[in-house]
């Protein structure tokens, strides 16, 4: 997608209004997806961040797809602001200065390495998301976080940590892969309670 596209527009603004629903009622914002353009109806896989006052407030989502574009963006909005376990559920007077963050991923890409250091000549800062597991423990890091772990050795040492791997080693067994993301940011001065009211004809309230 052109990130200057409509459609990507629709998607932060259906992530608020998700948001903005859930803290009215709690519950998850039902879309009717036959309502909106082709584009937004595939099966893709996506995360939602929220940060506020330069501060990371949530994030949620999935790796691999398994709704339509739109239904998992709301779905990953509302989990972002209500369900992250790091955080309290959001309220209404957050939502003043709320930043949000849609990242729309492509198909894992298994990757692989002989070891660590073979990972790190492939990896592309700046690009690459990545994806460490073993059979029991896993995680991810969105290359977004290249802004603030851009040396590729600590990106790996604190994705292994992250996903409760040991941090200073390295096993055959891992299964590497890594993916890219098309990365929708808000635009500053977006971020103001009410945002979603343009897509009012789009959503149905549950």
């Amino acid at each position: 997608m052109d990130p200057t596209s409509s459609a990507e527009h629709s998607l932060l603004e259906i992530a608020r209004r998700s948001i903005e629903h859930g803290v009215a009622t709690r519950d998850l914002l039902r879309l009717d997806v036959k309502d909106f353009p082709a584009p937004l109806r595939e099966r893709r896989a996506t995360f939602v961040t929220l940060h506020r006052e330069g501060e990371l407030r949530g994030c949620m989502g999935a790796l691999e797809a398994s709704r339509p574009l739109v239904s998992d963006v709301a779905h990953n909005a509302h989990a972002a602001a209500f369900r992250d376990p790091r955080f309290a559920p959001l309220s209404n007077a957050e939502l003043i200065h709320l930043e949000i963050h849609v990242s729309i991923l492509s198909p894992l890409e298994p990757l692989p390495v002989a070891d660590e250091s073979d990972l790190l000549r492939q990896l592309r800062p700046g690009i690459d998301g990545l994806v460490l597991r073993d059979r029991t423990h896993g995680g991810t890091f969105l290359p977004c976080v290249w802004e603030s772990l851009a040396e590729p050795a600590e990106f790996v040492r604190q994705l292994k940590r992250k996903a409760g791997l040991p941090p200073d080693s390295w096993s055959r067994d891992w299964e590497v892969l890594r993916y890219t993301v098309d990365s929708i940011p808000q635009e500053p001065g977006d971020a103001s309670d009410g945002g979603g009211d343009r897509v009012a004809d789009t959503v149905s309230r549950s």
